[in-house]
């Protein structure tokens, strides 16, 4: 039975280069809306930014990686903003879209009337949403944002990191990954209430703002304690033991979340005592007394290999695991299992696919990937301009 995708017939106009817009655009071209990708006439930045570059099946290459994980299930078309007739493209296409997505500085698409205020003037109901480093408000909103720089003023490389070592980023772009994520509920949200109301909206992204709105936790701990909490490398600051631990071959995570887990734990590693010493006996005093703790607990795990330690615990249920590299995740059981990977068919790539790693939505059984590979530059500009669901006519 052929199943509709949940945004079959939503039509989103991307107008969005790098990662945060981009990422908003997939992410609703996987649950089946038809997003149309502008780009200028010399294309997104990231398809140069590699190696690697997708091979193609004769001697040009397919765009760089980067490009692929944040644009497949997109159509792809160009246009010069700086002209009028690349200016009028857009208001038409804008015309018929439900979504508006861009990512230029704050003020950057005004002079040539593709902003919110003009475009949704002219189209009520339409969703506009804009993502910027800093917001469209605030004395940093002419700033240009790049995540790496938002990673740092957000608070996340203060956190990040062994105690003695230098502040550290994440390896991948939290910033602009979290606010493509933040987008997309604020876009859906938007439709939700034009439903009720007919009124569409102009939603205001920042990736500074995302950022801090994930510190989750850490944020709170601050706020409510009003101490700065410290680097910790990969402890917990509210749970012990919560960490990574040394074993005979390797290292293994253990979380324990709870008591119960932790006398577990003890009898495992041979030391069941240990749990009813009053400077371990519960969590606040593991916390309390976190680095004796975690002095005893790396001497008793090197007694254990990584596999004994990891089944034994597994069998009395105590959260641990490995630390997979990149081809041990794609290799694990569960990871095959789940379809995570998918090699969307493309006649243009060497070996005939392009892999992604497809979205983590499942609904009613059915994972939400879309089965259109990342487009080449301006590939779909005739289909497009042709289409009636964009204002065109066949023929």
């Amino acid at each position: 039975m052929t199943v509709t995708p949940p945004l079959a017939g939503l039509r989103v106009l991307e107008l969005a280069r790098i990662l945060a817009g981009p990422w908003i655009g997939q992410v609703l071209a996987d649950l089946g809306a038809d997003v149309v990708k502008v780009e200028a006439p010399e294309g997104d930045d990231t398809r140069k930014w590699g190696p690697p570059f997708v091979e193609g099946a004769g001697e040009e290459h397919l765009s760089a990686a980067y490009f692929h994980s944040a644009n497949r299930g997109k159509r792809s078309i160009t246009a010069d903003f700086r002209t009028p007739e690349g200016q009028a493209l857009v208001r038409r296409l804008a015309a018929h879209a439900d979504v508006v997505v861009e990512n230029f500085k704050v003020g950057g698409l005004e002079k040539y009337g593709l902003d919110a205020a003009s475009l949704r003037a002219a189209y009520p109901r339409l969703i506009y949403c804009s993502v910027t480093g800093f917001g469209q408000t605030g004395p940093y909103a002419p700033r240009a944002g790049y995540d790496f720089l938002v990673q740092g003023m957000g608070g996340v490389m203060s956190l990040t990191g062994e105690p003695e070592g230098a502040p550290m980023k994440a390896a991948y772009a939290t910033a602009d990954i979290y606010t493509g994520l933040y987008a997309t509920i604020g876009i859906l949200s938007a439709l939700r209430r034009r439903d009720a109301t007919g009124e569409g909206a102009t939603l205001d992204m920042a990736l500074l703002d995302s950022q801090i709105a994930v510190l989750g936790n850490q944020a709170l701990n601050y706020l409510v304690s009003g101490n700065l909490p410290p680097r910790l490398g990969n402890a917990h600051p509210n749970i012990v033991p919560y960490d990574v631990f040394p074993v005979a071959d390797g290292h293994i995570i253990i979380a324990t979340g709870n008591d119960g887990q932790w006398r577990k734990l003890c009898e495992v590693l041979g030391e069941a005592g240990l749990a009813d010493d009053p400077a371990y006996v519960d969590n606040r005093s593991r916390v309390k007394n976190r680095v004796a703790l975690t002095e005893r607990l790396h001497a008793l795990c090197q007694r254990y290999t990584k596999a004994d330690l990891l089944a034994a615990l597994e069998k009395v249920g105590v959260p641990a695991g490995p630390i997979n590299a990149v081809d041990e995740v794609f290799a694990d059981p569960q990871v095959v299992a789940r379809g995570v990977r998918v090699d969307l068919a493309s006649a243009e790539a060497k070996g005939g696919a392009i892999p992604t790693v497809a979205s983590p939505i499942v609904m009613d059984g059915v994972r939400q990937v879309s089965p259109r590979p990342s487009p080449r530059l301006g590939e779909h500009a005739d289909e497009v301009l042709n289409d009636p669901a964009w204002g065109g006519r066949l023929g």
